[in-house]
């Protein structure tokens, strides 16, 4: 055989090894415990969602799914983390879209690309934020609370699950549409964040219900708003930004799970139908509108774009308010 012909031979052998390799790996997975990274720190939404997927999952799949905390430096230390995994199908990320969609156009320096560097599998849920202050100051009412921060030495001081996440844009546009001063404080993750809130040493968190719902209910914190379009059903008590005399004052996030780039299509596809299952069941819409958000399942393309479009709008809304990583 002459040397070119044995070349292009050992290429095809290769090739085709590669390919069996892959489809091997589709077929058989999962053989082994799958890591679910959160970048953040615990009893956050992120986490919070993360659990509430994993727990039915690891049932459906037959393996353990575990949930690894990598909260740190605005979601980039457990984003990274999955960026750089094993493109494998067992680490897999449950990512919150203010690190996703928001980053990108806060750090130029970002070491991962949302669209390089990671594979959408599917979305799991849909949040307006809650407007929510501690149970400790002495309002009720989104007016109440601009009045109060007039009133208060230093201004109103407001909590986020780290530089540059919605939340930390939420008070932004919050405190230019009230026009009213405050003060951000970046904590890493919402777990803290909530600790404080409740302590009183800061006075408002605008962040997704299911991390301070219960809180609400108990009340260690009150709801002054919700940042959708209507009331939702969970907390039929809380008006509207618009009812509570800000019009426009929209916030929306939502949650999904991305794999590393070049992970099995066959592995991503088998994910995503199973997650598919998980989000339109009766039992999982329950637990999150009880947690006072949306149950929303959007596969691998539709998600893709989603996040496309999303990049582009959240790069305004940045522009916009010119809103800096502190």
């Amino acid at each position: 055989m002459k040397p070119t012909l044995r070349l292009l031979a050992a290429n095809l052998g290769l090739a085709l090894a590669t390919t069996a390799a892959t489809t091997a790996s589709a077929d058989t997975w999962p053989s082994k415990p799958i890591t679910f990274i959160v970048p953040t720190a615990p009893a956050g939404s992120t986490d919070i969602m993360a659990r509430m997927v994993g727990e039915p999952l690891q049932r459906a799949l037959g393996q353990p799914v575990v949930v690894d905390n990598k909260p740190g430096a605005s979601g980039n230390i457990g984003t990274e983390a999955v960026a750089r995994a094993a493109p494998d199908g067992y680490t897999l990320l449950m990512q919150y879209s203010g690190y996703h969609v928001g980053n990108p156009s806060l750090y130029p320096q970002l070491k991962w690309s949302p669209s390089k560097d990671f594979v959408p599998v599917a979305m799991v849920m849909r949040a307006p934020h809650v407007v929510a202050v501690s149970g400790k100051l002495p309002v009720n009412s989104m007016k109440e609370l601009v009045e109060h921060g007039k009133k208060k030495e230093g201004g109103l001081f407001y909590a986020s699950s780290g530089n540059g996440s919605i939340q930390h844009i939420a008070g932004e546009l919050l405190s230019r549409q009230a026009k009213q001063p405050m003060t951000h404080v970046p904590y890493k993750g919402s777990g803290p964040a909530i600790n404080d809130l409740i302590a009183g040493n800061v006075d408002m968190f605008i962040t997704t219900p299911p991390s301070v719902i219960g809180h609400i209910a108990s009340g260690r914190m009150k709801a002054l708003a919700y940042t959708g379009s209507k009331r939702h059903p969970s907390m039929p008590n809380v008006p509207t930004s618009a009812e509570a005399g800000l019009p426009g004052y929209e916030v929306e996030s939502w949650f999904a799970v991305f794999a590393p780039a070049r992970t099995p299509p066959e592995v991503v596809a088998k994910l995503s139908a199973e997650i598919k299952k998980i989000v339109e069941s009766e039992s999982f819409r329950k637990k999150v509108d009880e947690q006072g958000a949306f149950a929303t399942y959007m596969d691998s393309a539709a998600l893709g774009k989603f996040v496309d479009q999303e990049l582009v709008a959240w790069s305004k809304v940045i522009k916009a308010a010119d809103i800096k990583p502190e």
